[in-house]
């Protein structure tokens, strides 16, 4: 079985703050207890203002994100202008849906943006069900992420603030999850914004 169709899990966080989506992901691809990379992106650019994250199966995940970019191109050539957050994320609730009973895809997705209707967050599972966010983590370390968020979140916190909770709450995760690791990537989306950051973790050498 190829890398590709193995089963990737990780820990991802996003939240709005503002104008302001902020997204992180740990860079670790696991299979089994096997670790096969360490500089893994799962924060996908989708358009300019619009980006996913991904936690499952890895070949599931990048169908969807190739569906999401079609998608995305043909509504702003069909319309010249961008699709709205909630139109995408819509789209991808339905064909998560339609192949439930026959050929389910095994993903969790974070789908974070900037459109007229301001910085906004949604979360999908395989069953397509939609929901729209302040917050959310995904992936097998998400409780632990998800309960670092909950405690740190506020709506009148600065964008370095929401950046730094983020961070927190990947990190934080990695220490009880074996499956995430290596570093965090961020990305922060908002009006004429799209900025990547990546913070990698240093590697302690053991003496002996």
């Amino acid at each position: 079985m190829s890398i590709d169709k193995k089963i990737s899990k990780t820990t991802t966080a996003g939240l709005v703050v503002g104008e302001y989506v902020v997204l992180g992901a740990d860079k670790r691809a696991t299979a089994g207890v096997g670790v096969y990379h360490k500089r893994v992106k799962k924060i996908i650019k989708v358009d300019d203002y619009i980006a996913i994250t991904i936690s499952g199966l890895v070949a599931d995940a990048e169908f969807l994100v190739e569906q999401a970019r079609y998608i995305s191109r043909r509504y702003k050539l069909q319309t010249g202008r961008a699709i709205n957050v909630s139109s995408l994320a819509n789209y991808l609730s339905i064909i998560l849906n339609a192949y439930l009973r026959t050929y389910p895809y095994i993903v969790q997705l974070l789908v974070g943006g900037y459109d007229r209707a301001g910085a906004n967050l949604y979360y999908l599972d395989l069953y397509g069900s939609l929901s729209r966010e302040k917050y959310m983590a995904t992936g097998s370390g998400s409780p632990i992420a998800f309960g670092v968020l909950e405690q740190g979140y506020r709506e009148d916190m600065s964008l370095e603030e929401a950046k730094d909770l983020v961070y927190r709450a990947v990190s934080t995760a990695m220490l009880r999850d074996g499956f995430s690791g290596e570093g965090v990537d961020l990305v922060v989306i908002g009006p004429d914004t799209y900025l990547e950051e990546t913070r990698l973790f240093k590697q302690k050498l053991v003496s002996r």
